[in-house]
Order: structure tokens, then C-alpha cells, then sequence
């Protein structure tokens, strides 16, 4: 399967598709607006196929790695949605107890593309806990679309409680020493932002992927640092930084932040077009070492 990048498309149709994958545009609006584009022999349909993910290009760390050891935990979410489910990988070498990271998947569940970057932290030297919001319907249905949907008919205020449960539990495993950091992506660079200031002295350090900024009253709240990755051609995300930096400035939160020229929403994840690979490497180079500067 060919890999597509960006540049093979109009950006008017990329926004168009980040529209309908953040629920601002149905199926149906996509197709009639994207119709235009379709041309050459091309339907609307075929254009929505080539935006949307292809999971077998998020393999940079295999399931059978023999660097990292992985199974899926179970962990007590009492103001959540009960009991959840998760992604927990660490180093098969590793001796004593490492520092964790908290993986936010975006909004559609804990989906091929996250695992991978939990396995991918894990290979870094961490041990990694990716949470899956779909618990409480079965867990990730396979599918984008159907994900989307049934994140969609969740509790917000109960999902963000599963991933706070998520940052705690991790936490307390044997194989964590206690610091924990946190990246998320998309949705889950939004919840990187609220776990910042909801659990301010258990996060240390927080790695939100152009996420949604939260109110700036919360800035006050936030002890740990934070590493900040947008890009430039999300507008849609974009209009919330400067008062989030206002309030960050303010607050004397110490941060770090990154906007990188002619990308898209969604650069890092490496399934779909809007991925760029220069700008993932760079963001994720300053994501480790980020990690590792205020987590040890």
C-alpha cells in the first residue's frame, strides 16, 4: 500500500477531514463537501479512504519486540467508569524500578497507532500505560469510525477520571518508581493538559500533541514542566495558545513549546497523510529527551 502524504492534497479537503474526524462534519457533510476534489476518476468515498488511517504503517515497534515486555492490565477507576483497561509495556532488560509514562490515545480509543507509541516509550527505557476511554464498551472496536462514535456517547467528566485512575495506578506499579509523565495526542494532548493540573503533584512532566488548552484559571495549579507540539496549519487548535500562554506565563509554569511550520493536525501519527516525518522525529527526539530531563 502506497503511503500518501500531504502534499497530494488540497489543504481546503485536509481541513475538511479534520472537520469530520472531530465531529464538526458527518460522513455525509464530508462526501458533498469533498466531492469537489474528486477528480481523475476519484469519488469523494475514495478520498475519505486515502485521508483515513492505514494501521499497518504504525509498526515502528512490533508486538513481539524482544526488547520490551507487554500485556494488557486492569485498573480500579471508582470515580471513572468502574474497572478499566490498558496497555502496559517496559523494557525486558530493565533492572529496578523506571520512570512511567501515561499514553492518551486520541478520540477514538486505544487504537494500533497508540499501542505502538506505548511500546515505542518502552524501547525508550520507560514503562508506558496506554488506557483505552472504551473500556466501559468493549474496548476499541477495530475501527476509526465506530471508535469515534461510542467516545462520543461517553461521559467526558467519567472518561477524564478513567485516565486520572490510569496516571495513579501507574504510579504505584512495581515497575514505576513514582515519576510519572504523561503524552497524549489530539483529544488525549488535551487530557495531557488537564492530568498537568488535576494531579499536580504527580505529574512532573507533560507532553500535550496539539491538544486542546484548558481554562486559565487551572494554569496556577501546575508544578510539573510542559513540552508543547502544535502545528502551524491547525488553526482549529492553534486559537487557544496564545491565552494558554498568557496564563502559563503568569502562572510561572515552566513549559516549552514547538509549533512546526506547514504541518497538519495529526503530523506525528504516522497512518495517515497528514503525517510528516521530519516534524514527527524532531517532536518526538524533544519528547524523550523531555522525559528524561524531569523524570530521570
Amino acid at each position: 500500500m502506497k503511503r500518501r502524504t500531504a502534499r497530494e492534497f488540497d489543504q481546503e479537503l485536509l481541513d475538511l477531514y479534520d472537520y469530520y474526524v472531530h465531529g464538526q462534519l458527518d460522513r455525509r457533510g464530508f462526501l458533498e463537501r469533498a466531492a469537489k476534489f474528486a477528480v481523475g476518476g476519484l469519488t469523494a468515498a475514495a478520498l475519505l479512504e486515502m485521508l483515513s488511517p492505514h494501521y499497518a504503517f504504525a509498526a515502528q515497534v512490533e508486538r513481539t519486540d524482544p526488547r520490551l515486555v507487554a500485556e494488557y492490565l486492569k485498573y480500579p477507576s471508582p470515580r471513572g467508569h468502574g474497572e478499566m483497561r490498558g496497555l502496559f509495556a517496559r523494557p525486558a532488560a530493565a533492572t529496578g524500578r523506571r520512570p512511567g509514562v501515561l499514553v492518551v490515545h486520541e478520540n477514538r480509543g486505544l487504537n494500533p497507532y497508540i499501542e505502538d507509541v506505548v511500546r515505542r516509550l518502552a524501547v525508550a527505557g520507560f514503562v508506558a500505560f496506554g488506557p483505552d476511554a472504551l473500556t466501559p464498551v468493549g474496548g476499541y472496536p477495530g475501527n476509526d469510525d465506530e471508535g469515534r462514535a461510542q467516545q462520543a456517547k461517553l461521559d467526558r467528566d467519567k472518561i477524564t477520571e478513567d485516565f486520572v485512575a490510569g496516571a495513579e495506578f501507574l504510579a504505584q506499579h512495581a515497575a514505576c518508581n513514582g515519576r510519572v509523565g504523561v503524552v497524549g495526542f489530539c483529544f488525549g494532548g488535551g487530557m495531557a493538559n488537564t492530568l498537568a493540573w488535576r494531579l499536580p503533584d504527580l505529574i512532573r512532566a507533560a507532553v500535550p500533541y496539539y491538544g486542546g488548552q484548558p481554562a486559565a484559571e487551572h494554569a496556577a495549579r501546575i508544578k510539573g514542566a510542559l513540552l508543547l507540539h502544535y502545528a502551524a496549519l491547525d488553526t482549529r487548535v492553534n486559537a487557544g495558545w496564545p491565552a494558554w500562554e498568557a496564563a502559563l506565563k503568569a502562572a510561572g509554569v515552566r513549559y516549552e513549546a514547538h509549533v512546526y511550520p506547514g504541518v497538519n493536525h495529526g503530523f506525528h501519527n504516522d497512518t495517515t497523510p497528514r503525517y510528516d516525518r521530519a516534524a514527527a522525529e524532531l517532536s518526538w527526539e524533544r519528547t524523550l529527551a523531555f522525559f528524561r530531563q524531569h523524570l530521570g
